[in-house]
């Protein structure tokens, strides 16, 4: 059975007794991976390594 048929049989039993819904798949990834990225720059920063980054990057070109 895949995830998606799961998700489904999961959520159509949920409905019939009458419980909420469960978590679509992978709802929780993109916040999980945006908090890691802000954790790993925020321990680069406290080793006293200058922060990273596509902004970074374009300002250090742009600064004479």
């Amino acid at each position: 059975m895949s995830l998606t048929q799961q998700y489904l049989l999961d959520t159509h039993r949920a409905r019939v007794h009458g419980e909420p819904e469960p978590p679509e798949p992978g709802a929780g990834v993109v916040a999980l991976l945006g908090a890691l990225r802000e954790r790993r720059r925020f321990r680069a920063v406290l080793a006293g390594r200058p922060a990273s980054g596509r902004l970074r990057g374009i300002l250090a070109r742009r600064t004479p």
